[in-house]
């Protein structure tokens, strides 16, 4: 499997499904990790992670100053 098909069943869930159950064997990893969130955390709402080197007062254009 190329490079580029790995990378699109990561991302795309309909294309990952696609794949043979052979296929879906031989993907790596997503290098972010597995992301799991607890049903109590969904109903709370306490879902949104703001990473700690972002400016959460500024106002983004886009151009990398908030990072």
């Amino acid at each position: 499997m190329s490079n580029i098909d790995v990378i699109r069943a990561w991302k795309d869930e309909e294309y990952r499904l696609g794949l043979s159950e052979a296929e879906r064997a031989l993907l790596p990893a997503h290098p972010a990790g597995a992301v799991e969130i607890s049903d109590a955390d969904l109903r709370a709402g306490n879902v949104a992670i703001t990473p700690s080197h972002i400016d959460t007062n500024c106002i983004c254009t886009f151009n990398l100053a908030c990072f």
